[in-house]
């Protein structure tokens, strides 16, 4: 249909690194891009995730770019908490890092861990990932996996922890709030 945007650039350039061809992505949504990119190359069986983190050190170069590749990376990393076997493992993802993802990854690592400790100090009780991890639905597992972090304990962190830790202590990454993601998601208020 001619009136529906097609991802360019940036977008693009991701889809075609991971394989992905014309599909859920045709409305060209930076988030749609993100999460359908991160589920495909964290797959053990896609030999895509040197070529998407090459492009993703690469877009990081731009500040334009920060708070969609950011994005990117905290969904793949949301997707290898799982400790599912057909994902690559944090550690191996993480070797493929260039420096600034690599920055970026750490920044995502202690903001989660600091929502996670936040929770158990506030007595913020998590579920357990288990339900979570058992969807068939391939269009509720990208939605899902990619934006809920399975932690050691097997209880999982989402996009409403993380919101209520950034409201209660007015802490978010530098250039990306969850808030901001979540008021995107829900659309114009």
């Amino acid at each position: 249909m001619p009136w529906r945007r097609r991802p360019a650039g940036r977008s693009r350039r991701l889809l075609d690194a991971a394989g992905l061809g014309p599909g859920p992505t045709d409305d060209g949504n930076d988030q749609v891009v993100g999460r359908e990119v991160a589920y495909r190359v964290a797959h053990r069986n896609s030999g895509a995730i040197t070529e998407v983190l090459a492009i993703a050190e690469e877009l990081l170069e731009d500040e334009a770019n920060y708070e969609f590749t950011v994005s990117l990376l905290e969904n793949i990393q949301n997707l290898v908490s799982h400790g599912l076997d057909t994902f690559w493992s944090p550690d191996e993802v993480y070797a493929q890092l260039g420096p600034r993802s690599a920055a970026c990854w750490d920044t995502l690592t202690s903001f989660w861990s600091a929502v996670a400790d936040w929770c158990g100090r506030t007595s913020l009780s998590l579920e357990p990932v288990e339900p979570l991890l058992t969807i068939q639905n391939e269009q509720l597992k990208v939605l899902l996996w990619t934006g809920n972090r399975t932690l050691s304990t097997g209880e999982k962190l989402g996009l409403a922890q993380a919101v209520r830790y950034e409201k209660a202590n007015g802490a978010s990454i530098p250039g990306y709030s969850h808030i901001a993601v979540a008021l995107r998601s829900t659309g114009p208020q």
